[in-house]
């Protein structure tokens, strides 16, 4: 069913609206939270509680892109888990290794002052990487939004791990000289 019908049955407040979402976008989500946990159940509790929000934002909210959509509230609601069970000193994994590896290019969340700057910052990132080749634009990507691992992301593009791995530093160090060129403080 395309996107628009979905929402459409969203305004209606139809349940075949969830049902057309979980068919349809169920194993997207899936991937974007278990890249985040790595716990089924975890992340099966996060789609569901996407599907929650959904149902009410919409109405009023009328998305413009289902699926990105859906991937960002997932994605919020697997990194807010995350961090819930981390305080609890439940888990570890990947995700920290990620974080760590932004850590010299991207400024520490309570050194931004207010939403203005993230919205800033969140721009100048995307016009960095709309500047970037398509294929090194998708590895920083895959990684550092999606959460993939680098064994995940060379089998599904067919490269090699060391060349994931040499494509994520050469750009975190790209980005971090363009950020700190914007005025970003890191």
């Amino acid at each position: 069913m395309e996107d628009e019908k979905i929402i459409d049955l969203f305004w209606k407040r139809d349940e075949l609206a969830i049902s057309n979402v979980a068919k349809k976008y169920g194993n997207y989500l899936r991937s974007i939270s278990y890249n985040i946990l790595y716990n089924s159940q975890d992340s099966d509790e996060c789609i569901n509680d996407t599907y929650l929000k959904t149902w009410n934002a919409i109405p009023p909210k009328r998305p413009q892109k289902l699926k990105i959509w859906l991937g960002k509230i997932t994605r919020n609601l697997s990194l807010d888990k995350y961090r819930k069970n981390r305080a609890q000193k439940r888990g570890g994994g990947e995700i920290d290794f990620i974080f760590s590896e932004l850590e010299q290019c991207i400024p520490d969340k309570n050194k931004v002052e207010n939403e203005i700057e993230d919205k800033e910052m969140a721009d100048s990132i995307s016009l960095f990487l709309n500047n970037c080749s398509l294929e090194n634009r998708v590895i920083f990507m895959r990684r550092y939004y999606f959460g993939d691992s680098i064994a995940n992301i060379s089998k599904k593009y067919n490269i090699s791990e060391s060349k994931v791995k040499s494509s994520l530093f050469r750009t975190r160090n790209k980005l971090k000289i363009y950020l700190e060129k914007e005025g970003v403080l890191i």
